[in-house]
């Protein structure tokens, strides 16, 4: 079906693979796509949710949308710090964050 969690993993992994390869348009496209699927689907704390808010931060942090990135990157961390989350998606999405802010040359916070 075309809301199925198995499908917004599908699409966020092709999102990963166009990030990857430096599209980050089209990554963000499959983000969004996976991220529309998790919010119907999956509750509004599901750790999969903040995977792909973590993923969509990082494609807009590649594309220079510093605060956009930022943006997701906090709502990522709003559902990680309070369910129990994979430590490496954790210690990935801070890396995100201080990266966005090195890149923004916001040194101290980063």
């Amino acid at each position: 079906p075309p809301t199925h969690p198995d499908l917004a993993t599908s699409y966020n992994d092709i999102g990963l693979v166009y990030s990857s390869m430096g599209k980050y348009s089209k990554a963000l496209g499959y983000f969004q796509k996976s991220n529309s699927i998790r919010e119907q689907a999956l509750s509004e704390k599901h750790p999969n949710l903040a995977i792909t808010y973590s993923n969509i931060g990082d494609v807009r942090r590649l594309m220079g949308d510093y605060e956009k990135a930022l943006a997701f990157h906090q709502k990522a961390l709003n559902i990680q710090e309070n369910v129990k989350c994979n430590p490496l998606e954790c210690a990935t999405t801070y890396m995100n964050v201080g990266e966005t802010y090195r890149e923004m040359k916001d040194y101290t916070t980063a």
